[in-house]
């Protein structure tokens, strides 16, 4: 699966590297050292997705995010030196899909490219009805979702997690579940990561997203859709 990366990444070395290895891949990346630079590049030639350092000059990653998140629903994996869950939920909650910590690992870091553009691409091959309950349908083959008939906006992650619940609705998923789905295995990531998209999620699907009607907590347990 051959895309076009942008990479905003202010450390020379570091940005040379993710370049190499997601050329490697086969994808085209395009480099730039600063979040002004991310953001014109990104409006002027919208990428495939965008690997983004937290701490660059002018504009830091998480303002790009959160920018780029109200016009875009561009995947987007941002790197960071900072490790706290609280900097990780910041992250999720502007926006971002997945979330590295440095040092990591260029061969996980392109891994993960893989997986977002996977979850942001469906197959078109696919003949996939849909998946409908009651008024909210997910449609994995347009990566769309409707609630009451409007169209709803997802990240991938969002999108990714919402698609696992309604495979199955009715089903008690534990957070550890559902993050296997989002994220795989990952030492950075916490159960709390879900709670971030389903706190997102709500706010986009249900009436009253104080009052839940589609996205259950189950306490003690985890989330389900409902099944009706």
């Amino acid at each position: 699966m051959c895309a076009y990366v942008l990479v905003a990444e202010d450390d020379p070395k570091q940005a040379e590297l993710v370049r190499r290895y997601l050329e490697h891949e086969g994808h085209a990346v395009v480099v730039v050292g600063d979040g002004r630079a991310a953001l014109d590049q990104a409006r002027q030639n919208p990428p495939d997705l965008l690997v983004l350092d937290v701490m660059m000059p002018r504009v830091d990653g998480l303002d790009v995010c959160r920018i780029l998140r109200r016009e875009s629903e561009v995947p987007m994996l941002m790197l960071t030196a900072r490790s706290t869950e609280d900097d990780l939920l910041l992250g999720l909650d502007l926006g971002a899909d997945d979330y590295m910590t440095k040092p990591y690992s260029p061969r996980e870091l392109a891994a993960r490219v893989r997986t977002l553009l996977r979850r942001s691409r469906p197959p078109q091959r696919r003949a996939d009805p849909g998946l409908r309950i009651g008024n909210l349908h997910v449609d994995p083959v347009r990566h769309e979702v409707r609630a009451d008939n409007a169209l709803i906006a997802c990240t991938p992650g969002e999108f990714a997690l919402l698609e696992t619940m309604a495979r199955e609705p009715g089903r008690v998923f534990t957070r550890d579940q559902l993050l296997r789905h989002l994220h795989g295995f990952d030492s950075y990531v916490t159960a709390r990561t879900v709670d971030v998209h389903v706190m997102n999620l709500r706010r986009k699907i249900e009436p009253d997203p104080r009052h839940p009607v589609r996205l259950l907590t189950v306490y003690g347990v985890g989330y389900k859709l409902a099944d009706a």
